[in-house]
């Protein structure tokens, strides 16, 4: 196991920097995508780390957006030095959140760290000034909960990982229980792994349809997992209980931010 990590560390850090350079063609055969496609010219995407984040909230984005034609993925983090995920992978940024040109698409992951960025006032203005100039705001996990603090949820439809899901109405969201939501510019994926599908939903927003498809079938997405328990619904109750019980303390800590957020942001939520 440590010396798979260090290598999945290794070949992180390594993508982060390849990532800066601009992509002509999309990996693994990926064409070009018409002129008429539904977005012209090169894209400049944004993905946000930070520490005690998931790292599958970013790597499984990555995975996808990496691969779409003509464009260039910026690393960023409050200060251009390494992170430990929640797991302690270690994830390297190219650039600070300062330093951050501009950005047609923005990525938030989630995350137990996130619960620190929550009044981070540099953070949040950041996701304020670049969203309003971004083409799309990505919000992975309780990534959506941090875009919420920074009051870009309010009136929007949106949807985050189950445990959280309770809280999106303290920042004027419109809580959505679906995998994968959009509302005008803002896309939200629910827990963890829905990353992937969320990103796969971006990439045909941005690329059209066929190239999301052959990004797809390049990763090999088509999951079937053993069990049935990917959701509260459908989890046993056992298991439900139990996971409820090891988020416990955390849920309880981001539902004291949440009413704060929700004070600051001017909302009123019913309790």
């Amino acid at each position: 196991m440590a010396t798979r990590r260090g290598f999945l560390q290794q070949g992180l850090a390594a993508g982060a920097a390849g990532a800066a350079a601009s992509r002509a063609m999309a990996r693994d055969g990926a064409e070009d995508p018409p002129a008429g496609g539904p977005a012209a010219g090169h894209l400049r995407i944004g993905m946000i780390l930070f520490p005690r984040m998931d790292q599958i909230d970013f790597t499984g984005p990555f995975e996808v957006l990496s691969r779409l034609p003509d464009s260039t993925i910026h690393v960023l983090a409050k200060e251009e030095e390494p992170v430990r995920d929640v797991m302690g992978l270690i994830l390297t940024p190219e650039g600070s959140l300062a330093s951050a040109p501009p950005l047609d698409i923005l990525v938030v992951p989630g995350g137990p760290g996130q619960e620190a960025l929550m009044e981070d006032e540099a953070v949040l203005g950041f996701l304020r000034d670049r969203s309003a100039k971004a083409r799309f705001v990505y919000s992975v996990c309780t990534g959506a909960l941090l875009c919420g603090a920074a009051g870009l949820l309010k009136g929007v439809r949106a949807t985050t990982h189950w445990a959280s899901f309770d809280l999106l109405k303290y920042f004027g969201a419109i809580p959505v229980d679906e995998r994968v939501v959009l509302d005008g510019k803002h896309l939200s994926a629910a827990g963890v792994t829905a990353g992937i599908d969320g990103a796969l939903t971006l990439a045909a927003l941005l690329r059209g349809e066929r190239a999301a498809q052959q990004i797809q079938l390049g990763i090999e997405y088509a999951p079937k997992p053993p069990f049935d328990s990917g959701t509260p619904k459908t989890a046993p109750p056992e298991v439900l209980d139990a996971a409820r019980a090891a988020t416990a303390a955390l849920t309880r800590r981001r539902l004291e931010t949440a009413r704060r957020a929700a004070r600051r942001l001017g909302v009123s939520p019913a309790e």
